[in-house]
Formats: structure tokens, sequence, C-alpha cells
């Protein structure tokens, strides 16, 4: 096969009228030639860093609809499946990466449980880390959450670490606002990168300490314009990602994106490039080409260098994608799931009160950090309820793997005025999290949860719409396009009720994320990530 365009050659920085010459999979020859061809051939993208769970589709089904950005490898982190179904669920998730084109790079999830103060579906300890390390399937120790573990010097923490500088496969970061002595003894520990700056200051003083940052823009998350602007200086050691990407977002767009953002910006192209397609390559070793004589044949064609539309994407010399058109397959695909709870009553959401101020998490836009604020509580009949005018409302998570009393706590910014929402699609441990205005409408919200073993519900009296999420409750049976229209629908629902919020299930899914500061809420209860202890609901 010959293919002829405008090469980009970006370690060379150079761009040049050629033909590319296919031969089994591989590139055979890359040489200058006149021809009348005006797009552009590059290496694909790569997102650096990625739950492939929280497009909520399995892997095989993300890759329809990746190849169409662009998109041939993704370093992608299997944590979510793995704090459900264990060791048993990165397999799966491997083997059915295995039956489609694209790239799929996995590691092994160093925090199953992140916290020792959540429930969750499966322990992964040590021992389990060295065996999946062992595995060639793995190529990387993902995201160590538990950067208190690697500072207090935690024996297991520290062996995972070992384990992978024993296989020579790099270890991620996740370490938000960590500075100072504290960030340079995490760092000292071998970890090597870190996708959750969210300050221009904290990423310059990791990337100084000679981490590389990882910029990422998903669907909740938001942190790109806060450090592009580092890109020009420290493209060498900066890479991007979406860590998390809805359904809906995946089918607008993916990597593609970030690299028009940037030489909008005046960025050149070549260092986003350097970026978007070559650094990961190099950290995670990855069997990526890059559109060299005798790379693996993985390249796309875009029609400029500004806006980035894809027109086809190769991979290993196989036509993947082609004007809109993905050619990848579906594959058949098992459904492991293990809800283990029963029905809930509206009594199980009901908390006692008198009258005082309590701790409410104020969720923020665009961020995985919230704040701590003070509330008068609002009582009725000696209950504190939603208060709906202030918009405190009442959340609850409850744990998914057996039958315990449900977690409540109080949420500011998701202004619903009625009804209520709730997701078993939530970091880490996929509890169930709901949110609503009224104890009867969580509970029937939970409840259409636990009927469908997973999913993401809105309620409003007897309407509702629901995606179900039979994949380990966290991911659809479905393709891509049919779950991204259902999700849009109980969005839209969302809104309806009155949330504000861009992205109301994404900002919910994190709101169970303890190891990002600072107030959240576990099945176990309320918790300070700043103290990294669990605190009362009324304030002292």
């Amino acid at each position: 096969m010959q293919i002829q365009g405008q090469i980009v050659d970006i370690q060379n920085k150079r761009i040049y009228s050629g033909e590319i010459t296919v031969k089994n999979g591989k590139i055979s020859s890359i040489t200058e030639k006149d021809h009348a061809e005006k797009n552009y051939i590059m290496p694909g993208f790569i997102d650096a860093h990625i739950h492939i769970e929280s497009s909520m589709l399995v892997p095989s089904e993300f890759a329809k609809i990746a190849v169409l950005h662009g998109t041939v490898a993704t370093v992608s982190d299997p944590h979510e499946i793995a704090n459900v179904l264990g060791a048993d669920g990165v397999y799966y998730m491997i083997e059915n990466s295995k039956k489609v084109p694209l790239k799929f790079h996995f590691g092994a999830p160093s925090c199953v449980p992140a916290t020792s103060f959540e429930t969750a579906g499966a322990v992964i300890d040590s021992d389990g880390i060295k065996e999946l390390l062992a595995s060639p399937d793995i190529h990387y120790l993902a995201e160590m959450m538990n950067y208190p573990g690697v500072l207090f010097d935690d024996k297991e923490v520290l062996k995972k670490i070992e384990w992978a500088k024993h296989f020579n496969k790099p270890v991620d970061g996740h370490a938000p606002g960590l500075r100072g002595e504290a960030v340079q003894k995490y760092i000292s520990a071998g970890i090597s990168t870190d996708h959750e700056c969210f300050t221009f200051e904290e990423a310059q003083e990791k990337l100084a300490l000679g981490m590389k940052v990882i910029i990422r823009e998903g669907s909740a998350a938001k942190n790109f314009e806060a450090l592009i602007d580092l890109l020009p200086e420290h493209y060498k050691n900066m890479m991007f990602c979406s860590d998390d990407k809805h359904p809906d977002d995946l089918i607008v767009s993916h990597i593609n994106a970030f690299c028009a953002r940037a030489v909008a910006k005046g960025i050149d192209v070549f260092k986003v490039l350097q970026a978007a397609c070559v650094n990961p390559v190099h950290h995670y070793k990855m069997n990526v080409g890059l559109l060299k004589e005798n790379d693996s044949a993985d390249f796309i064609v875009v029609e400029d260098l500004v806006d980035f539309k894809v027109l086809q994407t190769y991979i290993n010399g196989q036509l993947i994608a082609d004007n809109g058109e993905s050619f990848v397959q579906h594959v058949p695909f098992e459904t492991p799931n293990n809800f283990n709870i029963t029905e809930k009553k509206s009594s199980d959401f009901t908390l006692s009160g008198k009258g005082s101020k309590i701790r409410v998490i104020e969720a923020l836009e665009g961020q995985l950090i919230t704040n701590e604020i003070h509330h008068n509580s609002l009582i009725v009949d000696d209950k504190i309820v939603s208060d709906t005018e202030q918009d405190v409302l009442k959340m609850a998570v409850v744990n998914r793997y057996e039958n315990t009393p449900s977690a409540i706590a109080f949420i500011k910014n998701f202004g619903l005025k009625k009804g209520a929402i709730a997701s078993s699609v939530a970091h880490d441990c996929h509890n169930i999290v709901a949110v609503g205005t009224s104890d009867e409408e969580i509970c029937h919200a939970v409840n259409l949860i636990i009927e469908n073993k997973g999913g993401v519900c809105a309620v409003n009296g007897s309407e509702n719409k629901m995606l179900p999420l039979p994949v380990a409750g966290i991911m659809s049976d479905k393709n891509g396009w049919e779950t991204a229209k259902l999700y849009q629908e109980i969005d839209v629902m969302a809104k309806e009720l009155g949330s504000q919020l861009k992205a109301p299930f994404m900002t919910l899914s994190f709101m169970a994320l303890l190891v990002i500061p600072d107030l959240k809420l576990s099945d176990k209860g309320l918790f300070s990530g700043n103290t990294f202890s669990f605190v009362d609901l009324e304030v002292g």
C-alpha cells in the first residue's frame, strides 16, 4: 500500500511532500515526492491517561468511536473495574481490547481499594500487583492515588512501587495540590507523572523536579486552560489526557481537540504534536509507530494542522476509519456483575436532627476537588431535609456489595428543584451515589439502580429515565452511539430538574472520590481529604 500527503516529521520539525509505503503492517519506506495531495499525514493521537470504563463503554466499543478522532492508542488504567471485580476485571478489559485494532496499553491498578475508608468489591495487594506487572499485557503501575501512603512510608504501598521498578515499568502519579517537601518525597519514591495538577504553579514545580505533567481535559475535570501555557517551554515533558470521558463527549472529540485548542493559542504545532503523539510512546515504551521506517504503520490523515479534522486512521497498516466511518467491528462480550443488595426504603435515607450547622460538600464546576462549607440545617418533623431554596441537597452513598446502612450528607451546587439523580458510576469503589430533593425521590432513584444492577438515572415522581450499565455496574452492553443518546436524554432531564452543572452525572461520580480533597462522602461516612479522616456532619 502507498499513500501520499504532506508528511509531518515531528522529530525534525519539518513538513514535506512525500509518499509512505506500507508492507505487512509496517512502514517500509518514506520518500520525498512531489504530488498534488494537500492533506497531512502524521502520527496518531494518544490519550496518555484514561479510564476506559468512564466512557461507560467496554474497550471494543470505545475503540469504534475513538478512531474517528485519530486516536490510535491509549494509556488505560483499569482502576474502575478493578475496584469492582479485582484482577479478573483487569483481565476482562485486556481480553476485550485485544479483539479490536486500537492499541490499548493497560496498567496495574495501584490502589484497589483506593482507601480503607470505603467498601470496594475487591482488593489487589502487593502480591497481586506483582502478578499483574509480570504480564506483558501490563505496561506500567497505574496512578498511585494513595500519596499519604507514600509520604508516610506505608510498607504495602512501597512494595507495589518496588515491583514496578523490578519489572522496569513506569509508575504513574496522582497527587493533586501536593507541593514542597511532600511532592519531593513523592517523586523520589519513583513516581514519574501526574495528571492531577490544577494550577500553573503546581505543575511548574513538579516539572522542575523532573516529573512529567499530563494536561487533563475530561468531562468533569478541565485543567487545559490552567496548564497549557507551560507547554511551549516544557513540551518534551508534557502529554495530554482525558482521564474520564463520558460517551456523549467522546462522540464529539478526543485528543484532536487538545491540539486544535493549543495551536489556536499560537503554540508551535510541532511542540503540540510532541505532547499529543510522541511523548507517551517514549515514556510508556508503547508499541505504537511514530511515522518512521520499520515502525508499525500507525498514522492518521488530517485535513489541516489547525482544526485537525481527521480524514483517515490507520493502525498496523489497516484503514480503521475513513471520513467519519469506523471500520472497527462489533465483538460479543460478557456482562460480569456483582450487585449484591436488596431494595431500599425511604426511611433508609432519613436523618434525625434538632437544628445545627452542618458540613456541606461544595461541588465545583469543572473540578474534582470540593470545598467544605457550613450551613444551617433545615429541619422538618425533627428530620434534616434537603433545602432546595438554598441549594443544599441531601446526598446518599449506598454500599452495592452488601446490605449496610446508607451514608448521608449534604451537597451544594447541584441545583435540583425536584426529583433526584443517581449513579453506580462513583469513583472509585462504584457504590451507588444519589442526590435528591426528598428521601422518597432519593430512594426511588437508588432502587432503579439496584433493579438494573447498575446504571445512571434521573427521577421525578412517576417519570424516570434510566441508562442500564450491566457490565460490572459501570459499562453499557450497547454501542457508543446508543449509550451516548440515552446518557444525553438523562443529562437533559437532570437539567430540567434544575441542575446548572455542565456535566451533573460526571460531577456526581466524583463526590465519593476520597483521594481528592476536600470533603467527600463514602458508604462509611463523611470524609475530609485534607485530614484523611472521617468528620461529623454537624459542626462542633
